[in-house]
């Protein structure tokens, strides 16, 4: 494959950054990730989260150009902190940074992006609460492997990719903001935030965006708004119906989050609760955070595992873990939950007597699955048994029906 710019380009001869992507205007990187491609904080979670891989089939959403929507003219969207990304067609093809991206791609119709930091911590198999809504993933690629290579934007060819530079740049060894240029100009522009969580030690001034701000830029990019005010609509309603579940402030449970290694932890990575698409549904749900007004320090600001002892000086009420989102329910309970109840000291904790141990929830949220996890969470946590949105409206507005 040559780089030189000889290759036909005739999607990329209408598609262009009109590019705010200056070295000195981009801020920090965006993950708490380590160089070795690990979220959470060791290359012992990757080995487990490497093999979830969720339920897949054929993808049976509507992906037929919206006609009521879409232009034919040239158009732009501006997003922190790449800057204002002009767009003479519409994208056809995009390759994304997480699975909340991907998400929001699946709620406006789309064909899935051909390629994902990690497809497996794409957990697919949240659609099969949806109607006629599957994402098939065989085919799509990991744009992680021992590191990030610029040959994969290449044989991706997609016609943008959704994603912020500093993911690149302040990742991986190597890339600079002249590769950055490079794949805007020669493959397609970058378009992006870092959604999924806010809170690393190194962003100063940052715009983060909200799930559903970061929705309405994605809907724009791909002039598909309406579906976008249909599911804002959707979400609004959801929050009414799921208000009155809610208890009150001293009534909802201290909740610790962990990502569990392996299906005998004995380490935890451990997180505090905040901001980003990871966290959404702990949020709307008001629960209170066990570790917050601790010395255990969030992995994306010291990296460190926590051990059973240290867990047992903390003693949740609630153990929510995360990693192990490619289990049933069942399964989980009978290798992760099972181990702790046998554990000399995971059996002390006061969440493992009470059997008040559950999967937290994948890292990657969009406006689909936030609706399933946030539903989910509610049962776990506070016994709601009654469905919270309506499933064939979710799968109608994915089509274009509404």
């Amino acid at each position: 494959m040559t780089h030189d710019g000889s290759r036909s380009r005739t999607r990329r001869d209408v598609l262009k950054a009109s590019g705010i992507l200056a070295a000195s205007g981009l801020l920090a990187g965006c993950t708490g990730t380590s160089e070795d491609g690990t979220d959470a904080g060791s290359t012992a979670t990757e080995s487990a989260a490497a093999t979830e891989t969720g339920t897949e089939s054929s993808t049976d959403a509507e992906t037929e150009t919206d006609e009521a929507t879409e232009t034919t003219e040239a158009y732009s969207v501006t997003m922190e902190p790449v800057g204002t990304v002009e767009f003479d067609s519409v994208p056809e093809t995009w390759v994304a940074n997480n699975g909340s991206w991907a998400d929001m791609g699946v709620a406006l119709g789309l064909e899935p992006p051909k390629g994902l930091w990690l497809t497996s911590r794409y957990h697919t198999q949240y659609y099969d609460e949806i109607p006629d809504v599957s994402v098939d993933k065989s085919e799509m690629v990991d744009l992680y492997s021992d590191g990030v290579s610029k040959e994969v934007f290449y044989e991706l060819d997609g016609d943008v990719h959704v994603m912020d530079p500093n993911f690149l740049m302040n990742r991986f060894k190597g890339w600079e903001q002249a590769d950055v240029d490079e794949i805007s100009e020669q493959v397609a522009p970058l378009f992006g935030n870092c959604i999924y969580a806010q809170h690393y030690p190194w962003h100063e001034d940052y715009r983060y965006y909200t799930l559903y701000e970061g929705f309405e830029k994605l809907a724009q990019v791909f002039q598909r708004t309406d579906r976008y005010e249909a599911f804002a609509t959707l979400h609004d309603e959801f929050q009414t119906a799921l208000s009155p579940h809610v208890p009150e402030q001293g009534d909802r449970p201290e909740v610790a989050v962990l990502w569990g290694v392996g299906d005998e932890p004995t380490e935890f990575y451990p997180y505090i609760i905040g901001g980003g698409t990871g966290f959404k549904h702990f949020r709307d749900l008001g629960v209170r955070d066990a570790l917050a007004n601790t010395d255990v320090q969030d992995f994306h600001g010291s990296r460190a595992a926590i051990d059973l002892e240290t867990v047992l000086e903390v003693n949740p009420e609630v153990l929510m873990l995360r990693g192990y989102e490619s289990k049933t329910r069942e399964e989980f309970q009978n290798t992760v939950v099972d181990y702790l109840r046998n554990d000399d000291t995971a059996s002390a904790l006061t969440a493992v007597k009470n059997d008040d141990v559950y999967r937290a929830g994948g890292l990657y949220q969009g406006p689909i699955t936030n609706l399933v996890l946030t539903e989910r969470t509610a049962g776990q946590l506070y016994g709601v048994e009654d469905e919270l949105f309506d499933r064939q409206r979710v799968a109608d507005i994915v089509a274009g029906d509404f």
